[in-house]
């Protein structure tokens, strides 16, 4: 197991102008981070790696660094398919119906891609409502982050999507961190901006697992959608920083709840195979999605607390202090179970799940998106976000809004 763990700016209650020192060294569990020579403690499985007092090697810190430009969330956009799937729909497929899906995951209905649509198309539409409400336009953009698992393309979606938006300027790559993508999309494109200077970052989720679903299978198939969902990080000064604190970890021995792995297909022989009874390799393609439903909620509701309990303290607030809860949209069971034992009222909970499934790394943005147009996240509104999913991985992040 591995786990990374820092404090992305000062507390919101320290003044912000100051010029924040940050050493950055690497221990065994991972990289770490001191600000202003706070102490890290960073854990792999039970035991705590401080320094060099392990048996690993001490660590070897990096030169000095000084923090001096933060980075914001400041514009939002999404798009779903135009086919709605609902619980009544699935019922004249699987045994199952409406009430039995609702009680065990609070979902009524999801989007599922058809026709011509493609998750490019989803991406494109919901990078330029981003973009528009954040007034920038497509060649000051600096670099796109494609949050994906289910890309069009084996070699990824980030380029197709830069060519299609018209960002001439962009560079662009794909993040695979399935419902953990979006987190890890924006910790990177603030990294980006603090430690490279560059001004706009686009970051997006999207995912189309119905591709990926055995609609014979009613343990998944009443689960997931497709959706497309991004926001747009931009360069500040440290006082408007919207980047509070993070925790991120994985797991690979989790790897076996939770998968979609690689399969080939037998093929006659070729009669001559250059001496070798496996060449040419046997055409591959992906697994339908394998879950063990039961370790997944286990995890997600063992896991995801501390992750943000751990981000909020890097932070520096209590989390009566947060405006909303933003989780990935899984189950609203591991939902409400986060909020409770984090002792955030269901007002301050942000939950469009009924309406979409789980669309992986579409979730977040996709659920952000919609309670921003609705007026109800208003600009200065901090959110506990947090991600989690096939890894198995995990993590949070406390930012704000606008």
């Amino acid at each position: 197991m591995a786990n990374a763990s820092g404090l992305i700016s000062p507390t919101p209650t320290t003044s912000l102008r100051l010029r924040i020192s940050t050493r950055f060294g690497i221990s065994r569990s991972g990289f770490c981070c001191s600000v202003r020579d706070a102490k890290r403690v960073f854990r792999c499985g039970s035991a705590a790696v401080e320094g060099g007092t392990d048996e690993a090697a001490p660590p070897k810190p990096l030169p000095q660094r000084l923090v001096t430009r933060g980075a914001k969330l400041i514009g939002c956009g999404s798009a779903v398919p135009e086919l709605s799937v609902s619980n009544h729909d699935l019922a004249q497929i699987v045994e199952t119906s409406d009430e039995w899906i609702f009680a065990r995951t609070g979902i009524r209905n999801r989007r599922v891609l058809s026709g011509g649509e493609t998750l490019t198309g989803l991406a494109v539409e919901a990078a330029k409502n981003a973009l528009d409400m954040a007034q920038v336009e497509p060649d000051d953009v600096d670099v796109i982050l494609m949050c994906t698992s289910t890309p069009d393309d084996l070699f990824g979606n980030g380029a197709m999507v830069q060519g299609d938006l018209g960002c001439r300027n962009a560079w662009a790559s794909d993040i695979t961190a399935a419902c953990s993508g979006f987190v890890s999309g924006i910790l990177k494109a603030t990294g980006l901006i603090r430690g490279l200077g560059l001004k706009n970052v686009l970051v997006i989720g999207a995912d189309a697992l119905s591709r990926y679903v055995d609609w014979r299978d009613r343990g998944t198939c009443i689960l997931f959608g497709d959706a497309a969902g991004a926001v747009l990080v931009q360069a500040c000064d440290m006082e408007d920083d919207g980047l509070f604190g993070f925790d991120m970890h994985s797991d690979g021995e989790g790897h076996k709840n939770l998968n979609a792995t690689l399969t080939t297909e037998e093929h006659a022989i070729l009669s001559k195979t250059n001496g070798s009874p496996s060449f040419p390799p046997h055409r591959s393609s992906y697994s339908c999605i394998q879950m063990n439903g039961q370790e997944v909620f286990r995890f997600a509701v063992r896991c995801v607390p501390p992750s943000i309990e751990k981000s909020l303290e890097l932070a520096g607030i209590k989390s009566s202090s947060i405006d909303w809860l933003l989780l990935h949209q899984a189950n609203q069971r591991i939902i409400d179970s986060v909020a409770t034992r984090l002792e955030i009222p269901g007002g301050r909970v942000i939950s469009n799940l009924a309406n979409y499934g789980n669309t992986s790394a579409g979730s977040i943005p996709l659920a952000l998106d919609e309670y921003v147009r609705a007026g109800k996240v208003k600009v200065g509104d901090t959110i506990a976000m947090a991600g989690f999913g096939a890894g198995l991985t995990w993590g949070s992040a406390i930012v704000r809004w606008g």
